[in-house]
């Protein structure tokens, strides 16, 4: 591929895309076997991405144009299928065809499922909630609203790494996609004096994203910490409009992290202990109406804004504490990822060097499975 790619890039005329479209042209005489817009758009979209991708000239994609859009066999029904299938198979060739139109996005819902089954260890909470909420929104396509979902639990017990998961899930880049956007509260947004600027910058910031791309993804994290004008200011792209300002924003997924309500949840979690229950058994019904007035009761931007008052979260998601046995899996886990051979006597070092609460039980693990990366180097031999 890559002595082609150098072939290619040396002539620096539109010579094949001439070529191609003269083949086209010379297959059938006849105008009544051709959609003249269908034809335009996909023949404009090879040459396209031709000259972008091959000959490397300066363009700059608008996804917004049906010219950038993948083009299927279906647009040319009266074409010969031969022929076609011909042009079809040396598109795929190229490694931009895709069943779903979008290259970028996959939704993968079966590696979804299993990724939170085998990688997330003792939430089966947030399994269950994330994976129906995720796979009702995908497969509904005339959605009224975007998916709006509050992530909430100690630092550590895995609301991060199922972001990381539904990313790597549903697009082919992950968290790196161009249709993936991370922000961070304290860091993207830092001062209170500044928040008109960064309300501006962040409306803009969603709108060319959705713009870009037709399914998006946006994660808050330190959510607790925004500021309440922060969240209202796209309070509107999350609510159930056909379009602000004609752009409609239905396919996109909100995901909001933060540490509210996880005393709650610990709490929940302990008197399932005490009074003999399988933590398993806690149910939504035990946390997420606990979880939702915590969060309005709560300090910081959650509470004050309209995101709440208007009830736009589909779903609060609670992060349980994680035990020892959990922070044993992790840590086995971790040694895979590093193509480390282990055994259970290492395993239980390194989840006996974690710290455990409260003082009396030591029954959860006071960072989750947050350092145990790091802590693992102090076992290499």
């Amino acid at each position: 591929m890559g002595e082609n790619r150098w072939v290619v890039s040396s002539y620096r005329s539109p010579m094949l895309a001439r070529w191609l479209l003269l083949l086209v042209c010379a297959v059938h005489a006849e105008a009544d076997f051709f959609h003249f817009d269908s034809i335009s758009n996909v023949s404009t979209y090879y040459f396209n991405y031709i000259y972008c991708n091959i000959w490397e000239g300066e363009c700059q994609p608008n996804q917004d144009d049906a010219t950038q859009q993948v083009p299927t066999r279906e647009l040319w029904p009266g074409f010969p299928q031969d022929y076609m299938g011909v042009l079809h198979q040396w598109y795929c060739s190229l490694g931009q065809c895709c069943e779903s139109g979008d290259c970028r996005i996959t939704n993968n819902i079966t590696g979804l499922a299993k990724d939170l089954r085998t990688k997330l260890h003792g939430q089966h909470l947030a399994q269950s909630v994330v994976l129906k909420a995720v796979q009702g929104f995908i497969n509904s396509p005339e959605s009224n609203k975007p998916l709006t979902l509050s992530f909430h639990g100690w630092s550590g017990t895995g609301k991060n790494f199922v972001a990381r998961i539904i990313a790597d899930n549903l697009y082919r880049d992950g968290v790196k996609s161009e249709c993936v956007r991370l922000f961070i509260a304290p860091f993207h947004f830092p001062h209170a004096r500044l928040v008109d600027t960064y309300k501006g910058q962040l409306r803009e910031a969603i709108r060319d994203m959705v713009l870009r791309c037709p399914q998006t993804l946006f994660i808050f994290d330190e959510a607790e910490k925004l500021h309440p004008g922060l969240i209202d200011a796209i309070k509107p792209y999350m609510d159930h409009y056909d379009n602000v300002d004609g752009v409609t924003y239905r396919r996109a997924i909100f995901l909001f992290l933060s540490n509210i309500g996880g005393a709650a949840i610990n709490d929940v979690a302990l008197d399932f202990w005490h009074s003999g229950q399988n933590r398993e058994d806690i149910g939504m019904e035990d946390l997420e109406h606990r979880l939702r007035a915590e969060t309005m009761e709560s300090q910081g931007g959650f509470a004050q804004s309209a995101l709440m008052s208007g009830h736009l979260i589909d779903f609060y998601v609670p992060f349980l504490p994680l035990e020892y046995r959990h922070v044993k899996l992790c840590a086995r886990d971790a040694y895979i990822a590093w193509g480390l051979e282990t055994d259970e006597a290492t395993l239980d070092e390194v989840a006996k060097a974690m710290l455990y609460v409260p003082k009396e039980e030591r029954l959860f693990s006071a960072q989750g499975c947050k350092s145990i990366p790091q802590r693992i180097n102090f076992f290499l031999p």
